[in-house]
């Protein structure tokens, strides 16, 4: 299923995005905030109503991390990446902290 977005203001034509590019763009922009272990669950899940994307994410962060801040940093960084390669705007960004993750002694 394809996501369009609004119509160019010259009228010369469409621009559509697959939904893997928008879930890639929000994948990527999520596993690379420090803290982050990984997407898990459903990992992303995306409603589009016009030109607005809405976004949730599952993940694990790592022990030590702090979750509060790695969710901020992760909300930033979708909006900031979704909203430059793509032509949406980024409603609301809803990151839900399913574990902890430890390290290997």
């Amino acid at each position: 299923m394809a996501i369009k977005p609004r119509i160019n203001s010259n009228n010369s034509g469409d621009v559509t995005y697959g939904q893997n590019v928008v879930l890639s763009i929000i994948s990527l922009a999520t596993c690379e905030i420090k803290g982050v272990v990984g997407l898990v669950g459903k990992g992303v899940r995306t409603e589009t109503v016009s030109d607005t994307i809405n976004v949730e994410v599952y993940i694990n962060v790592a022990f030590g991390s702090s979750c509060s801040d790695v969710a901020y940093r992760v909300q930033e960084n979708i909006k900031r990446s979704v909203e430059t390669a793509t032509s949406f705007k980024v409603g609301v960004v809803n990151v839900n902290i399913l574990g902890v993750t430890f390290e290997d002694a």
